[in-house]
């Protein structure tokens, strides 16, 4: 007689995620792409999915600005929150938005020892140069940025009017594989948090 094994996974509280949507210009098409992707992760019963808009923080232009806007804070706390995140990006000369730098500078305990995934978009690059750079920038606030990314070349025929891709194979597979990866550095660093909290 065999014994039932049960599924680990299942045992586990859902991994907060939070999606930053980096793209702040009128006409933008993060938000397409972005809510293409969170229907990708709210298929997984390992995530919990929340989504972070630059677009509707009243961020501070100056450094050392007042940052005592309620959509800052509300920002704030989701990020606070979040056991991992994925960067929605696009990529403007050969780099990633100010108003993602700015959120990013903004904040900095909020990102510490926790996961960070991407998805870029943008020409033939597909924004790969928006998201090489944001990885250094991620490393100095701590954060651990996952290996595999999604990038769409030349994303704006891609999608229907519903935002759904017409040829999903290839984007869905490597949002899977991006997903497993965020996973197991998200709950492994929860685990290491709980025991050590990061830098004490």
């Amino acid at each position: 007689m065999s014994a039932t094994v049960e599924n680990p996974r299942t045992t586990i509280r859902p991994l907060r995620l939070a999606v930053v949507i980096g793209s702040t210009r009128q006409g933008r098409f993060g938000p397409t792409v972005a809510g293409w992707f969170v229907r990708q992760a709210a298929l997984r019963d390992d995530l919990a999915v929340d989504v972070v808009d630059t677009r509707d923080i009243e961020l501070p232009h100056a450094f050392g600005a007042a940052t005592d806007h309620p959509s800052v804070a509300e920002a704030t706390e989701k990020l606070s929150a979040a056991e991992a995140f994925v960067v929605v990006t696009p990529e403007y000369n050969h780099s990633y938005p100010g108003s993602l730098k700015n959120l990013i500078d903004t904040h900095h305990s909020e990102w510490q020892a926790k996961p960070v995934g991407f998805v870029s978009y943008g020409g033939i690059s597909g924004g790969l140069r928006a998201v090489e750079h944001l990885r250094p920038v991620f490393a100095e606030l701590h954060a651990v940025t996952v290996r595999d990314c999604v990038c769409f070349p030349n994303p704006w025929g891609r999608f229907d009017a519903a935002g759904e891709l017409a040829e999903p194979n290839g984007a869905d597979a490597a949002a899977a594989t991006m997903l497993d990866q965020l996973s197991w550095w998200g709950e492994a660093l929860r685990s290491a948090r709980a025991a050590h909290p990061y830098g004490k």
